[in-house]
């Protein structure tokens, strides 16, 4: 075992012994030693590849790893000590094992313990024929009592009524009864509940239901002081004393006091506790919901309406408005984004997800930014850094006839400072750095994720995107060079797009040749983007986004140039040296609005006109950080409305995400979705007035964002192949437009969702499945997530059944491996990594054809290659899209199965995997 390892584990092993402690199958209660992992870890290593003298290197350094991920989790779970079975260490073990890739062991692993199970059944069997079940006692204020078994088994069955045959409160008793030892704390024995519980959901998806509602009446003991999960008067009785306990705290808006509470306490609809999942309530629990020193005063329902009265404090008829908007949200139609969430009704109304700045080329403006990206991160906004103006390594600095050190020294301070200002412990601070692809650092920038190199010029914890103009795209596919220049010898570049910026950059390329610009670099085209490609296999940076089609499809583009996106790549709005762009954000629950196999369009136009009306008003209420970002958000009001779930809407059409009819809903349901949003802006228009710089934007000039596209092929000088099929009335909404202007510069952007469809309980955004089983990890800790929807079909062909949930962890998730599976369901419950990333590139264009903004677009690639690379990107850029998000890959072992395939690529060769929950993409959603 390496000296790390070694130490690695020591520290564990010192940090948890005094933590955690461990419940054995005997009721005992014994401390926790990590070392205990690593025997039992070498013990299964031996029983597979034979008793050795010696353990081998590699076992010692893959024990040491696996043991470091066991402890991890379980002190994860439980950050501040407590008490854990020795059977969930052991599924942590197995888990880790799987993980690993070394499968063989893991069933050498799963077959011991099924087999020392069944002999201590048998073994306790015996035992209780002469002898009587032992009594336990709870603790209860630091008096001992008899555990009431029955009251237990009658929480368990509130939990469980109406979740059919296949949910048992019985079976989650039992489960908890094992967890527990004599004198445990009564709050100890109903998390066990919960603990038991959620150990159920790989097997019946109903568990995760039943999960949840344990969870609720341990928070409505919690909060309100009622311990009755299903009492329809909890909540309406506690509303008044919420609403008093959370000024006197100084957490929420004084004026919250004075709506009518006992007509929005009326409004309360507690029956909608019942749609949450386990993973979605106990996220709400860890980080959402309002609490005084750790203990928290909201339930689910009282949470929604303070998030409602937040968004209705301007509104003529507030208890009206905040009704309307309590019933879309609980009713999980339409969700906020996370900062709305978290802010809205509170002291601190930072509502807003996003902020896109510019940075000047001094050293005023550029540690201004600095302080600005953490001004705006501490309440939770999500940060898009255009960097370009700054002159390059090299460039002259006159006030102290100097050289300049560039852009990369100062990035360096901006990742630091994302990682010191981190929301309180809610979220990590988060920020992308925005490069254009002629800047003379792009070099550098490129590779500022790399593992290795000089540390002072790495960023490990900030996230970085090429603004890349068509142009370079062209030369690329033309074989040619590319000219490198530094901002300061080059200004206008970094304002101009299209066919502006074509002139003036050949034209400084001919001042270059003609030795007029003293720094400049030229390399060729093909050599720089192999570049890019190669960073974002190995490192996952940085993204690649498309200044062009940004800019030429804008409606704003009369009043600014768009210079980068965000942080999850979906807005493009305007910034500039006294302009902070600012766009608030919510999602569309897209498979709530299906109805006899297609869209309801009628429930879809309730839906965005009230989610509208709520994002604008977020523009009014909201606290802003800077001047900056309050001028830019008053001036053009932005907002992006996006959708989620995806994916759950074709497992209910039938339909594979890899298929034409994939495709075709995509265009469908985005030009509804938009048309919606596009209405309700101008319905607000004419009841509140166009926002001030309406005057010469596209939405003026009577352009609609499809028909932007005429203006990108224009400035490209060549065909977007995207087809242009309409079938909504847009000449109506045209003249609507024309008659009351618009209340909304932009309207629509597709957000990554990370956090909020964990809450509504759908997939995530416009994804694919991740997998259709597997542990989820974020900042709440680790849960199982299974996809309900393919339970549903393998039950109705009886395929439902322990050894489909062993084959669906063994194949991660796949179906594809899995003989008995018909090829229609492993067509249409294909994982993420089966679907050639082709089908994703041309879904996303039909939905960019519709929207003002743009689309978080993550790719997938089991076995990528250079040249797969390549061509997807260049298809990403053929077919119009404004920019792509993650490259998400796999390691060895996973693409192995994936593919199907001996000849996978090396764990040497293998990018680490971007996890699908990574904190970073939360910032927004």
């Amino acid at each position: 075992m390496s000296s790390n390892a070694l130490s690695s584990l020591a520290d564990l092993s010192a940090h948890s012994t005094a933590a955690l402690q461990v419940i054995r199958r005997n009721g005992a209660v014994v401390d926790f030693h990590p070392e205990k992992i690593s025997v039992a870890l070498t013990k299964a290593f031996l029983a597979v590849e034979g008793s050795q003298s010696a353990v081998s290197s590699r076992v010692r350094e893959i024990v040491a790893r696996l043991t470091e991920v066991v402890v991890r989790s379980l002190t994860r779970r439980l950050p501040d000590g407590g008490t854990v079975h020795i059977e969930d260490i052991q599924d942590q073990v197995e888990l880790a094992l799987m993980r690993a890739g070394e499968h063989d062991v893991a069933r050498a692993y799963v077959l011991y313990r099924e087999r020392r199970a069944a002999e201590r059944a048998e073994q306790a069997a015996r035992l209780a024929e002469v002898q009587g079940v032992p009594q336990l006692h709870v603790t209860v204020d630091g008096e001992r009592r008899p555990l009431d078994v029955a009251a237990l088994l009658q929480r368990c069955e509130a939990a469980c009524n109406g979740l059919g045959d296949g949910v048992s409160a019985r079976v989650i008793l039992d489960h908890a009864l094992k967890n527990l030892y004599d004198g445990v704390a009564l709050s100890d024995v109903y998390q066990a509940l919960i603990l038991a519980a959620r150990t159920l959901i790989e097997r019946e998806p109903g568990y995760d239901y039943a999960t949840a509602r344990l969870l609720l009446a341990s928070l409505n003991e919690e909060a309100a002081g009622v311990g009755a999960a299903q009492d329809a008067a909890v909540d309406a009785a506690y509303f008044a004393k919420f609403i008093a306990r959370g000024i006197a705290a100084e957490l929420l808006d004084p004026r919250l006091a004075d709506y009518d509470l006992e007509r929005l306490a009326g409004a309360l609809k507690p029956e909608r506790n019942q749609l949450f999942g386990y993973l979605g309530l106990q996220t709400l629990y860890d980080r959402y919901f309002l609490h005084i020193d750790g203990r928290r005063i909201e339930t689910p329902q009282l949470f929604f309406m303070r998030v409602a009265m937040g968004l209705a404090l301007n509104e003529i008829d507030r208890e009206a408005r905040a009704i309307e908007f309590y019933d879309l949200i609980s009713s999980f139609d339409f969700m906020c984004s996370t900062p709305t969430l978290f802010n809205s009704g509170t002291l601190h109304s930072q509502l807003s997800s996003c902020y896109l700045t510019t940075v000047a080329d001094d050293l005023d403006g550029i540690y201004q930014s600095i302080k600005e990206n953490a001004l705006l991160q501490k309440y939770a906004g999500g940060l898009g850094n255009d960097w370009t103006p700054v002159r390059a390594l090299g460039s002259r600095i006159k006030g102290t006839n100097g050289q300049s050190q560039g852009v990369i020294p100062f990035l360096k301070v901006v990742n630091d400072t994302a990682v010191a200002v981190n929301q309180g412990g809610k979220r990590k601070g988060a920020v992308c750095a925005y490069l254009e692809t002629w800047h003379l650092d792009i070099e550098e920038f490129l590779e500022l994720r790399k593992n290795t190199g000089d540390e002072r010029r790495r960023t490990h914890d900030m996230n970085t995107a090429n603004w890349i103009p068509d142009l370079f795209m062209q030369r690329v596919i033309a074989g040619t060079d590319w000219t490198l220049f530094s901002p300061v010898d080059v200004p206008d570049l970094h304002e101009k797009s299209g066919r502006a910026f074509v002139e003036a950059y050949e034209a400084y390329e001919a001042r270059a040749a003609a030795g007029q610009l003293k720094l400049h670099k030229k390399v060729p085209a093909v050599q720089l983007w192999r570049k890019m490609l190669t960073m974002l296999f190995e490192t996952g940076h940085p993204w690649i986004t498309f200044k062009d089609a940004c800019n030429l499809r804008s409606p704003q583009q009369h009043v600014g140039v768009v210079h980068s996106s965000n942080l999850c790549t979906e807005i493009t709005l305007n910034t500039s040296d006294d302009e902070t762009a600012v766009c608030n954000l919510g999602s569309v629950n897209l498979p709530a609005h299906l109805k006899d196999g297609a869209l309801d369009r009628e429930k879809l136009a309730r839906t965005v006109s009230t989610a509208m009306r709520m994002l604008d008003n977020v523009v009014d209420i909201n606290f802003y950080a800077t001047p900056k970002a309050r001028n830019a958000n008053l001036r053009h009001r932005p907002v992006g409305m996006g959708i989620m779930g995806f994916a759950d809407c074709l497992y209910q059409l039938g339909i594979a995400y890899a298929s034409p009819e994939a495709v075709e809903f995509a265009d469908r349901s985005m030009e509804a979705v938009c048309y919606q949003a596009y209405w309700a802006s101008t319905e607000l228009a004419k009841e509140r007035g166009r926002y001030s710089s309406f005057t010469g934007s596209l939405w003026d000039r009577g352009i609609l964002p499809h028909e932007s596209i005429e203006l990108l092929e224009a400035g490209r000088g060549e065909v977007v192949a995207v087809d242009r099929q309409v079938a909504l009335d847009w000449p109506a909404l045209k003249a609507r437009i024309a008659q009351y202007g618009m209340r909304n510069s932009n309207c629509v952007a597709i957000a990554p969702t990370a956090t909020i469809s964990n809450i509504v309980g759908v997939s995530a955004s416009i994804e694919p499945a991740y997998q259709n089983l597997y542990v989820k990890s974020n900042l709440s800790g680790e849960f199982t997530v299974v996809n309900e929807a393919l339970v549903r079909d393998l039950k109705a062909l009886d395929l439902w059944d322990e050894v489909m949930v062993s084959d669906l962890k063994y194949f991660d998730g796949s179906l594809a491996r899995i003989e008995r599976v018909p090829d229609e369901l492993k067509a249409r419950y294909a994982t993420a990594f089966e679907i050639d990333p082709v089908w994703l590139i041309e879904a996303a264009a039909r939905r960019q054809k519709w929207i003002d903004q743009a689309q978080s677009l993550n790719l997938y690639l089991a076995l990528p290659s250079g040249k797969k690379l390549d061509e997807i990107y260049k298809l990403a850029w053929k077919r119009g899209l404004k920019t792509t998000y993650y490259l998400r890959t796999l390691g060895a072992s996973q693409a192995e199965k994936a593919g199907g395939r001996d000849d996978a690529v090396t764990q040497e060769e293998a990018p680490k995997f971007c996890s699908i929950d990574n904190p970073e993409c939360e910032a927004c959603q």
